[in-house]
């Protein structure tokens, strides 16, 4: 049987107040690991401590700024596992997006993993042991025509990750990339309220969702956020040894792609 155990692993989780980063957290604590959360405001982060419970702790700082990494890094010097899951989405066609809509994605979709690679993967060079992995989508390969914006950024994490594993060969230390599909966090939710509000489910409303704006999805509906972070907590432990420089989906089948 299969058993993940990440007891006296230390790990960081970013952007990890809700939807899939909470999950995640929750994942890895619950596999034994000492969890550090991350979300831009204090009180954001208080609240999801809250609900996780156990020996959580959380920074508040906003990884889209050098200064804000530079505030994590200086709170929380070393970890065994790094997960890069921070990200916003703002659809916009090509024509209205202004340099500052791709900056801003820029900065903290890509951007913030490279700073907190750069302070994180030395000491787990020289620990011998880590896990740095990147929250990727599956729009890093089916580039969303309402924000081209937001899936070159995702194409380019999943580049870093691959670019990092190579970097780090030989060291112990995995990169890689999650590819999420569609999933049921709670900005979706919200998204989809009107629908419910109109009597149907959350999970219909999801479906129905996914099958208009996902046709090649096998799954026929979100991904959960809960199956999302089992693929993440299962990389990041020391079963997944001989995984790395990967893009791995979760995508619910949405990427027609064969590897």
């Amino acid at each position: 049987m299969m058993k993940i155990d990440l007891s006296g692993k230390s790990a960081l989780v970013t952007g990890s107040t809700e939807g899939i980063g909470f999950a995640i957290a929750r994942g890895l604590q619950d596999a034994g690991a000492d969890v550090v959360i991350n979300g831009r405001t204090q009180a954001k982060v208080d609240a999801a401590l809250a609900r996780l419970g156990g020996t959580a702790r959380g920074v508040a700082a906003d990884l889209g700024t050098a200064a804000g990494a530079d505030a994590l890094i200086a709170a929380e010097p070393a970890f065994d596992i790094v997960v890069n899951n921070v990200g916003i989405f703002q659809p916009s066609d090509f024509f209205d997006t202004d340099d500052a809509v791709w900056d801003q994605h820029w900065q903290v979709n890509v951007m913030s993993g490279v700073r907190l690679a750069r302070a994180y993967l030395p000491g787990m060079a020289a620990r011998g042991w880590g896990r740095m992995l990147f929250l990727g989508s599956e729009s890093a390969f089916n580039i969303p025509v309402e924000m081209i914006h937001y899936g070159v950024s995702k194409t380019a994490d999943v580049s870093l990750a691959r670019g990092l594993a190579k970097r780090m060969a030989g060291t112990g230390v995995t990169v890689n990339s999650i590819l999420p599909g569609p999933t049921l966090s709670e900005g979706v939710a919200g998204m989809l309220q009107a629908e419910v509000a109109a009597g149907k489910t959350l999970e219909q409303a999801g479906a129905d969702f996914v099958i208009a704006n996902r046709p090649s999805s096998i799954l026929r509906r979100p991904a959960t956020v809960e199956e999302v972070a089992n693929m993440v907590v299962y990389i990041a432990s020391p079963l997944a040894s001989a995984t790395t420089g990967a893009a791995l989906r979760v995508d619910g089948g949405v990427i027609d792609s064969l590897v």
